[in-house]
């Protein structure tokens, strides 16, 4: 588990790409990784295979390649780097697993004073799960969602660059147009998961329910009843 507060920026050195996945090698400040750990590079969780003086190798499967921006980087590229949470630690921005949803795109930039306000495309498979005030994922960076607007194409998730946001991340350098890996909150699937079924039943039995999510009053319909069986609506 990350917490989407990036530690550091790595750079990408070598490729060895395979028919079914690919080896990377990331430059990293890091001096005390440890075999098999976890690491988050640009969002996407790796596991470290082997270590250098001054660098590391993961290795990337064909789903990995397929869902996130990290095949299409180039050598020489910067990737924010963030290492697992501790126990103990502080969690300073919020869940993220590392598991990359989709791919997104920078649709728009504009300069508030000190800050950028950048608005990202995503599909509507991932649009469901954003909400304003919510939290999201950019290549590996966690971010409150400051607006969600939505249409035939998708949702358009506006977010705040703040300064220090741009000097520590590679988010620095985002240029519209530009895609990047995009992680929703956990959260929000669960609560997704959880109205897709119905739970309990009348007479007390538990069976599986689909929820209608392409009817909207069907859903709130069904919502208010089991707020009713449970006592908690009049």
């Amino acid at each position: 588990m990350f917490t989407g507060l990036v530690e550091a920026r790595g750079t990408v050195r070598s490729w060895d790409k395979r028919h079914d996945g690919a080896k990377v090698t990331v430059a990293a400040p890091f001096t005390d990784l440890v075999l098999g750990e976890s690491i988050s590079v640009s969002g996407a969780c790796l596991t470290v295979t082997r270590i250098h003086r001054d660098a590391f190798d993961a290795d990337l499967s064909a789903e990995t390649l397929k869902l996130t921006t990290l095949g299409q980087l180039p050598v020489g590229a910067r990737v924010n780097l963030e290492r697992s949470t501790r126990a103990d630690g502080r969690l300073g921005g919020h869940v993220v697993l590392g598991h990359v949803d989709g791919v997104g795109r920078a649709e728009k930039k504009s300069r508030v004073g000190d800050a950028f306000e950048v608005s990202f495309r995503v599909g509507p498979e991932l649009g469901r799960f954003v909400a304003t005030k919510g939290s999201i994922a950019i290549d590996g960076v966690s971010l409150t969602v400051n607006g969600v607007t939505d249409d035939a194409s998708g949702s358009l998730v506006t977010v705040m660059l703040i300064p220090h946001t741009l000097s520590a991340t590679t988010l620095e350098d985002l240029a519209v147009g530009t895609p990047v890996n995009v992680e929703v909150d956990v959260l929000a699937r669960y609560v997704q998961r959880a109205l897709a079924f119905e739970t309990h039943l009348p007479d007390g039995a538990a069976r599986p329910y689909r929820a209608p999510h392409d009817d909207p009053a069907a859903r709130d319909a069904r919502i208010l009843e089991s707020l009713k069986r449970s006592g908690h609506a009049g």
